[in-house]
This record gives structure tokens, sequence and C-alpha cells, in this order.
């Protein structure tokens, strides 16, 4: 399929918006850390942006046929990264219940390290809309967490609806593997 006559200049967009995204981190971290209360309106303006550049660079990246090998392993991870930094925060201000501390972290370094030993080679994880509406979800759920009071119940609505959704993600990408190895 031929590339989109996309200037040169733009081409690097997607990427540059994931680089921005793994930048953010340790702003979020330090907004957060800094939170009064265990929420924070700056900190959850990061995460927002964060949340919107996952979305932006993935469509433009698709949309203008500019797809990378950088953007394949980075973009996930950045959004692995920042919820994960987000959840550990969360869960530091006490604002996160353990399980779902639990839960996150252990699917994304399930994530991480199954891929490879599960995966046969050359297998590549394609992001279906279930994982897609887990991602979403989870970064609705967790950011609505960071700007309300821990007393807000309806947040955690969300974010167990996104974490459920993601463990069911991850149990369908991990089956995919799994029979792409038996093949």
């Amino acid at each position: 399929m031929a590339a989109r006559a996309v200037p040169a200049s733009l081409q690097q967009l997607p990427n540059a918006l994931t680089i921005a995204r793994l930048a953010l981190i340790p702003v979020f971290v330090v907004l957060m850390a800094t939170a009064d209360g265990g929420h924070s309106w700056p900190a959850g303006s990061v995460f927002a942006v964060a949340g919107v550049t996952d979305q932006i660079d993935g469509f433009l990246a698709r949309r203008w046929r500019v797809e990378s090998d950088f953007g394949r392993i980075f973009d996930p991870l950045a959004d692995r990264l920042m919820i994960d930094a987000a959840v550990i925060m969360l869960f530091i201000q006490d604002h996160m219940p353990w399980e779902g501390l639990v839960v996150i972290l252990g699917r994304d370094l399930l994530l991480l390290a199954g891929y490879k030993t599960i995966a046969p080679d050359g297998y590549e994880i394609n992001v279906n809309f279930l994982g897609k509406a887990a991602t979403w979800l989870l970064y609705t759920g967790i950011g609505c967490l960071i700007v309300t009071h821990r007393s807000t119940d309806w947040p955690y609505w969300i974010f167990t609806t996104g974490l459920v959704l993601a463990v069911v993600a991850a149990v369908a990408y991990g089956v995919g593997a799994w029979k792409e190895s038996r093949r």
C-alpha cells in the first residue's frame, strides 16, 4: 500500500507524540507526589493530555501510513508506563485499592514478560477493539480518580469496568499468541 502524501516534516509527528507522552510521566509523578489529599487537577490535566495523545498518535500513524517499529514498541509502552505510574501514585495517595494496583501491574508484567515467552517468532499483537475500549476506560476512570476526592465512588466504577475489559483483552491476546504458536 502506498504511503499517503504527507510532508516529511509531519511524518514523525506520531513518534514525537509518543516521546512527549513518555516525557510527561515524570511531570505527572511530581504533580501527584505534591498533590494535596490525593487529588490534583494539574496532574489530571497532564494525564488527560497523555490519554488524548495516545489516541492521536496511533490514528495519525495509521491514517498517514507512517507506522514504524518505534511506534509499535514505544506507543503501548508509553501507555502502560503512564497508567502504571498513575495507579502507583493513586495507591500511595490511598486513592486506589490494592487489588487495582496488583491487577494493573500484574497484567502489564505478564504482557511484557509473557509476550516473548508464548508468542512465536514474528507474531505481533494487533490491538483489537476490546483492548482499545479497555485503555479508553482506564484512562477515563484513572483520570477521574485523579481529580476527585477519595469519597467519590463513580470513578471507581469506570476504572473497574476498564480493568475487567483490560484483563479480558490480555487473555484474548494470550490465547491468540498461544494458538499461533501451536501452528
